[in-house]
């Protein structure tokens, strides 16, 4: 392996030391229910139950402890999705620094309102752009403009300094790591965990977890330099990055062992499992590392595995959404549009006939026509299994319904969800 790129003056203890006062160290969870699924021992890092409910203060903290007296009076400026700006608001009202804060347009409520109470009077929110990068680029120029400093979400040393405390801490608590799913976003956190491992347990297997619509450490990798994705999709907010930094993709491409992308849907369904059967409710790039599991069952068989349970801040208000992208992702909800016989017993037909017993519609938009001798519908129906709508789909064929599945990928089904 190449060697790491030195980030300057790390001193993983005192960076920790500087940290307690407003950082807590986290519990690692051994948890019963994954563990005796997956034929391992899994353990949580609850980075959820930090006072900002993420991990981002401990990088947040350590960048403005590091700044000079100078540079904290003339205040400092960050741009972030919710989890970054938090910890900067609450760094500021600790250090008695005035922040400016932009934060995308589309930042859950949820996001916005911690802003707002955990800075108080030390700071401004500004909304601005769709995603995390537009949002940067307008805080740069008010920088510029400004003479602030710039308090970087995840490309800078004493950001990923301060992050790598959470793999000191995870050190700390467990004699023997075998695997680490991470999440990653910009790649701050992997980054900082990465080089911490790299440095005291080289033989720990490090995984980047990234959502499938911003996957963009992949595209980094694969392009051998940060590359900024043309799209992406912004769901799973707080990694939400179109692209990665300089730094911590140097860092990255030598310490994580394999970075891999998993499905909105997926983190969804997991988000959901973890809250209904162990009463834990994170946000949804709080699972990005429960969600990999999966793919990784055979390898972490017998083994000491540990997921980054990165943050928990999620606005109730996308609990629907969450739920319906996770029964999509599931098979048992799925969207039709229908074409209908012009009789004032089509859709009777059509429930009584094509919908099996278990099956139900949660979803219809219908409008008589008085003219022509068909119609069309649109539909939401919900089933119980996979069979069941593979056999729905049967009777539909079979009685020579004409109908199109609205699938993820088309613009419809956004609507829908």
């Amino acid at each position: 392996m190449n060697t790491v790129p030195q980030i300057l003056n790390v001193d993983m203890r005192a960076c920790s030391l500087r940290l307690r006062s407003l950082v807590a160290h986290t519990p690692l969870m051994h948890h019963k229910r994954l563990s005796e699924k997956y034929e391992c021992n899994i353990y949580l890092k609850r980075e959820d139950l930090q006072s900002v409910r993420s991990y981002k203060i401990r990088g947040a903290l350590n960048k403005l402890l590091s700044l000079s007296s100078e540079q904290l009076s003339k205040g400092v400026t960050c741009a972030s999705a919710g989890n970054h700006a938090q910890g900067v608001a609450h760094s500021c009202i600790y250090l008695k620094v005035h922040g400016s804060i932009f934060m995308p347009s589309n930042t859950p409520a949820q996001k916005i309102e911690r802003v707002k109470s955990l800075g108080g009077k030390f700071v401004k929110i500004f909304l601005t752009g769709e995603t995390y990068d537009e949002c940067a680029e307008t805080a740069a120029a008010y920088c510029e403009n400004n003479n602030t400093c710039f308090i970087h979400p995840f490309d800078d040393e004493r950001i990923i300094e301060g992050q790598a405390t959470v793999a000191m801490e995870i050190s700390e608590d467990l004699n023997e790591v075998d695997y680490v799913f991470v999440p990653v976003g910009g790649g701050g956190l992997a980054a900082g965990m990465g080089y911490f491992f790299h440095q005291y347990s080289p033989d720990t297997i490090m995984i980047g977890v990234e959502p499938e619509g911003a996957a963009s450490m992949t595209a980094a990798f694969e392009s051998g330099k940060p590359v900024r994705l043309e799209k992406i999709d912004p769901f799973v907010d707080g990694a939400a990055v179109s692209k990665v930094g300089q730094l911590t993709y140097e860092i990255c491409r030598e310490i994580l062992d394999d970075i891999h992308t998993v499905a909105e849907g997926k983190v969804c369904s997991v988000l959901l499992s973890m809250y209904n059967e162990d009463g834990i409710l994170t946000e949804p790039a709080g699972v990005l590392s429960i969600a990999a599991l999966d793919d990784y069952a055979e390898m972490i068989k017998g083994k000491n595995v540990v997921c980054i349970l990165s943050g928990s801040n999620n606005d109730s208000n996308r609990m629907e959404e969450i739920k319906k992208l996770a029964d999509a992702w599931e098979g048992l909800q799925h969207y039709l549009i229908v074409r209908f016989h012009h009789n004032p017993d089509g859709l009777k037909e059509f429930f009584s006939s094509i919908l099996g017993p278990n099956d139900y519609v949660n979803r219809i938009e219908y409008v008589r026509r008085d003219h022509g001798r068909s119609t069309y519908a649109l539909l939401g129906i919900r089933c119980k299994n996979h069979t069941a709508y593979a056999e729905l789909a049967v009777r539909l064929k079979s009685s020579q319904t004409e109908f199109r599945e609205v699938k993820k990928e088309d613009f419809l089904f956004k609507y829908w969800v």
